[in-house]
C-alpha cells in the first residue's frame, strides 16, 4: 500500500512530500534542511530512490542536490531548467518506477515557470496523487510573474492551459498536493483549506471555471508584492546550493553586540513582540521567531548583511537558524541567549516603547492629540480599507523610507500586530517615538476610527 507523508514549513508557506511504498520512496521539492526528510524516510523504513523538483524555486533554497548526494537517489529536474549540476533531466511523459507497482509520471505544466513540471503518482495504473508544485494549487495557481516581466501574461495563459491539462488527465478523486499556497508569496492568492482533489478544483478554481481571457485578467490584477530575496533564490538553486551548516553560531557578549550595532550590522531579537516592547537592546530589530521570520527578515535585510540573533533559549536560536538557512541566510554572525539585561554593557539600560489597541488610538484622536498613524500593510491590503488620515509605507519598504514618516509620535499598525512590531522596532532604532498597535484591524471600526477605501 502506498503512502504520502507531508512535510510542512509554515514559516514559508510551503510543503514537501515523501511518497512511496514498502521499500522505496520519492521526495518532491525537498527543503534545504534535508535531515527532516531523511528522518521521515527512516520512520517509514524506506530508501529514498528519487528526488524530484517541480521547478527551480524562487522562494527557498532547495535541498535537492545534497539529498540526492547523501542518499544516492536519482535527482529528477525538469529538462528545461538551466542548471549547473548533474541531474536526471525529465521531460513530459517520462516515467520512473518508485517501487513495485508505484510509478511517477512527469506532466509538463508551464506557467509558474516556463519549465514547470508536475508529477502524477499511480499505483497499479490508478492515479493516487498529483504533486503540482506551483501549478494547480488549492483554489488558485502559482503566480506567473516571478521569472521575467515580459513573460508574465504568456505564463498566466500557460497556467490556465496547464490546470486544464491536469483536470483532463487525472480523475476527480486524485488528491492535489501542491508545494506552494499555504502562505507562500509564490501563490497568486492565498488558499483556503488544507486539502483538495482534482474534482474539487474543477468545481471551484478560477483556472478551471473561467475562460482564459477572464482568468488572465483576474490573475494579473490580483498579483501582490514580490519579496526582495526571491531575486537571489533562483540563481542559488540553478548553481546548486551548498550543504547547509546548522552548527550553533558563536556566542556574542554585550561588547560584541554593541560593536556589531556600531558597525551597522543587524541585531535581530527573536522574542515575542510583547517582550521586545518591554525591554530590548537599543538599535536591535524585532522579528518574532514564531512569526514569518524567514520571509520578512530575508525581505527586509540588505542581502549579505551580517546578522546576530538574540533569543531566550538556544533552541530558539537553532529553530531560527534552520528557518533562515532555507532562504539563504546561512550562518548568523553570532548569537546570544538568556536574560536581555545581559545583552547590554555595564551602565547601559534596555530601551522600550508602548503597545496599544485601536481603542487607545481612538481615545488619543478624540482628545485632539496630533499623532502620526502609519499603516505598514501591503498596497493590496490598504486598497480594501484604511484608517482615514493614515500614512502608508509597506513594512518591506520602511527601512529605506523612514525619512518619509512625518514628525511626531508614530502609531504604527498592520492587520494583526506582527508586522507593526517589525516596523515599530525599525522606527525605534532610528530614534523615533513610536507606539506599536497590537490589535486586529477589525477592531479599528469598532473603536470608532473612520475607515475609507481606495
Amino acid at each position: 500500500m502506498f503512502f504520502v507523508d507531508t512535510l510542512e514549513f509554515e514559516g514559508l508557506g510551503n510543503r514537501s512530500y515523501l511518497a512511496g511504498e514498502s521499500a522505496a520512496a520519492v521526495v518532491i521539492d525537498p527543503p534545504r534542511d534535508i535531515d527532516q526528510v531523511i528522518a521521515a524516510a527512516a520512520r517509514r523504513g524506506v530508501r529514498i530512490a528519487y528526488v524530484a523538483e517541480t521547478h527551480l524555486h524562487n522562494d527557498y533554497v532547495t535541498g535537492g542536490p545534497e539529498l540526492a548526494r547523501v542518499t544516492g537517489a536519482r535527482y529528477l529536474v525538469p529538462a528545461g531548467a538551466h542548471v549547473s549540476f548533474a541531474r536526471t533531466p525529465v521531460a513530459d511523459g517520462d516515467t520512473v518506477p518508485v517501487d513495485e507497482g508505484l510509478v511517477l509520471r512527469a506532466i509538463a505544466t508551464p506557467g509558474h515557470t516556463p519549465h514547470h513540471t508536475s508529477y502524477a503518482l499511480a499505483e497499479d495504473g490508478r492515479g493516487v496523487a498529483a504533486f503540482t508544485g506551483g501549478s494547480l494549487l488549492i483554489g488558485t495557481v502559482g503566480r506567473p510573474d516571478l521569472v521575467e516581466p515580459r513573460l508574465t501574461e504568456q505564463l498566466a495563459r500557460a497556467q490556465h492551459a496547464s490546470a486544464h491539462r491536469l483536470a483532463d488527465e487525472l480523475d476527480d478523486e486524485v488528491p492535489v498536493l501542491p508545494t506552494h499556497g499555504f502562505g507562500s508569496f509564490c501563490s497568486s492568492s492565498q488558499a483556503e483549506g488544507e486539502t483538495t482533489t482534482i474534482g474539487a478544483e474543477r468545481r471551484t478554481n478560477d483556472a478551471l471555471t473561467l475562460d482564459v481571457d477572464t482568468f488572465v485578467t483576474r490573475l494579473l490584477a490580483g498579483l501582490d508584492d514580490v519579496p526582495a530575496y526571491y531575486a537571489h533564490m533562483g540563481p542559488v538553486n540553478a548553481a546548486g546550493p551548498a550543504p547547509v551548516d546548522l552548527t550553533p553560531p558563536r556566542r556574542a557578549d554585550a561588547e560584541e553586540i554593541a560593536a556589531r550595532l556600531a558597525a551597522g550590522e543587524w541585531v535581530v531579537d527573536l522574542r515575542s513582540r510583547v517582550a521586545f516592547a518591554e525591554g530590548h537592546v537599543a538599535g536591535s530589530f524585532n522579528f518574532e521567531g514564531e512569526g514569518k521570520l524567514a520571509t520578512y527578515l530575508a525581505w527586509l535585510i540588505p542581502w549579505g548583511k551580517p546578522v546576530t540573533l538574540l533569543a531566550e533559549t538556544p533552541q530558539q536560536i537553532a529553530d531560527a537558524q534552520r528557518e533562515l538557512a532555507r532562504v539563504g541566510i546561512d550562518r548568523p554572525a553570532a548569537a546570544a541567549t538568556g536574560d536581555p539585561a545581559g545583552w547590554v554593557r555595564e551602565g547601559e539600560r534596555l530601551t522600550s516603547y508602548p503597545r496599544a489597541r485601536f481603542a487607545d488610538l481612538a481615545d488619543v484622536r478624540r482628545r485632539g492629540d496630533t499623532v502620526v498613524v502609519l499603516d505598514v500593510r501591503r498596497d493590496s491590503e490598504r486598497a480594501g480599507g484604511h484608517i482615514e488620515g493614515s500614512v502608508h509605507i509597506p513594512v518591506h519598504e520602511l527601512h529605506g523610507r523612514i525619512g518619509e514618516v512625518p514628525d511626531g509620535t508614530v502609531w504604527v499598525h498592520c492587520a494583526g500586530g506582527m508586522r507593526a512590531a517589525i516596523a515599530a522596532s525599525l522606527l525605534d532604532a532610528a530614534g523615533r517615538d513610536v507606539v506599536a498597535v497590537d490589535d486586529g484591524l477589525d477592531a479599528a471600526a469598532d473603536a470608532g476610527l473612520s475607515l475609507t477605501s481606495g
